[in-house]
C-alpha cells in the first residue's frame, strides 16, 4: 500500500520518527528553508505537512505545495502558520492542546516561586559560601494569599489559575467575557486588573491579535512591588517597555519563558538580577512532547482515512470528514 507523502519541518526525537516512517512517506526541509527549495516533483507529490518549530508558512510557502491537503502543527501556538491563508485554500490546520496545558502550567507556578522567593538567587548564596560567611539570605515577597492576574484565561490560563488557587491566592483574570469562574474577578482591561495584584501571569495566544497587548501601560500599572510572568509568546508583551520597567525598578521582576528573537535574546535580560531566564521549556518533559507527537499523528492519520480531525483550528479543519 503506498504511503502519503507529507513534508516534515523541525527536528523530531526517535520516538515520533519511527511511528512517522512506519505511517508516511518523509520528505524533509532545512530549517526556515521556503518549500520552494523542494524539487519540483517532490513538492507535487506533498499531501500533508508534520509541522514542527517558528517557521513561517505563509501563501507563497502553501503555493509552492500545489497538492497539499492539510497541516498538522507540534504545539498549541500556530501563530507562525498562515491560517487565514490555507484556509482560503481550504486546508485544514490542527495543533496539539491540552497535552501540553499541566506542564506549561507546572512551569508557570514553579517560575512564579522562583522569582517571588528569589531561588536562583539563594542557591549562589548556599554555593558561594555567603551563607556562611556573610548570613542568612536576604528576605523574599511571600506568594501564598497574594492576588494574581491571569491575562487570557483559555486552557492553560485556567490550569494556572488553579494551580494559584491552591496558594490561597486572590485570582483575578482578563479576558473578552466573563468565565465560570466562581469567587474570581473578570476584568476586561489588563491595565486595570495589573493595578490590583502582585502578580501578572501572561498566558495568551500568539498573533497578531494579541501582538504587544501588554503594552507599557500594562506593565507600569504593576507597580515597583508587582512580577511579572510570561509563559505564553515573546510577542505578547511589549519587549522594550519591560526592560525599562527591569532597568528602572518600574517593577520589581520578571520570571520569562519566551521573547522576542528566540534564541538570540535581548542581551540586556542577561545583566539583571530582577530576573528568571527560561529557554522557552514549558512545555518540555519528555511526557508531554510525546503525547503531542502522537496527537499530531492521530490528526494526520484521521485526515488520510477522511475522518473528523482530533483538534481542528480552523473552519476547513472542523467541517473535514463530517
Amino acid at each position: 500500500m503506498t504511503k502519503p507523502d507529507i513534508l516534515i519541518t523541525g527536528t523530531y526525537p526517535k520516538w515520533d520518527m519511527g511511528p512517522m516512517e512506519e505511517s508516511f512517506t518523509l520528505h524533509t526541509i532545512e530549517p526556515g528553508a521556503p518549500s520552494s527549495s523542494l524539487p519540483r516533483d517532490v513538492a507535487e507529490k506533498i499531501t500533508g505537512m508534520a509541522m514542527k518549530g517558528h517557521a513561517h508558512v505563509g501563501p507563497d510557502y502553501l503555493d509552492a505545495l500545489p497538492n497539499l491537503g492539510m497541516i498538522a502543527n507540534y504545539g498549541v501556538g500556530y501563530d507562525t502558520i498562515d491560517v487565514e491563508a490555507a484556509s482560503d485554500r481550504g486546508i485544514p490546520v490542527t495543533n496539539t492542546p491540552d497535552v501540553l496545558s499541566g506542564d506549561v502550567a507546572d512551569l508557570a507556578a514553579g517560575m512564579l516561586l522562583a522569582r517571588a522567593r528569589n531561588m536562583v538567587a539563594a542557591d549562589a548564596w548556599v554555593r558561594s559560601g555567603n551563607w556562611a560567611a556573610k548570613g542568612d539570605f536576604p528576605l523574599q515577597k511571600r506568594v501564598w494569599g497574594k492576588r494574581v492576574g491571569i491575562v487570557g484565561l483559555g486552557r492553560i490560563g485556567r490550569e494556572i489559575a488553579d494551580r494559584l488557587a491552591a496558594f490561597k491566592m486572590e485570582i483575578s483574570y482578563s479576558s473578552r467575557a466573563a468565565k465560570e469562574t466562581p469567587g474570581w474577578t473578570h476584568y476586561t482591561d489588563p491595565a486595570a486588573m495589573a493595578a490590583k495584584v502582585d502578580y501578572l501571569v501572561i498566558a495568551l495566544a500568539g498573533g497578531p491579535e494579541t501582538a504587544g497587548l501588554v503594552s507599557s501601560k500594562v506593565i507600569n500599572a504593576l507597580g515597583p512591588d508587582g512580577i511579572l510572568l510570561n509563559i505564553s509568546r515573546g510577542s505578547t508583551v511589549d519587549e522594550e517597555a519591560l526592560l525599562k520597567a527591569l532597568e528602572t525598578g518600574a517593577i520589581a521582576g520578571a520570571a520569562l519563558d519566551v521573547f522576542n528573537n528566540e534564541p538570540d535574546i535581548d542581551q540586556r535580560f542577561l545583566a539583571l538580577e530582577n530576573v528568571v531566564l527560561q529557554p522557552h521549556q514549558a512545555s518540555a518533559t519528555q511526557d508531554t512532547r510525546e503525547a503531542m507527537g502522537a496527537l499530531q499523528r492521530e490528526n494526520l492519520a484521521a485526515y488520510y482515512a477522511g475522518k473528523p480531525l482530533i483538534t481542528p483550528v480552523n473552519e476547513a479543519g472542523k467541517t473535514f470528514g463530517k
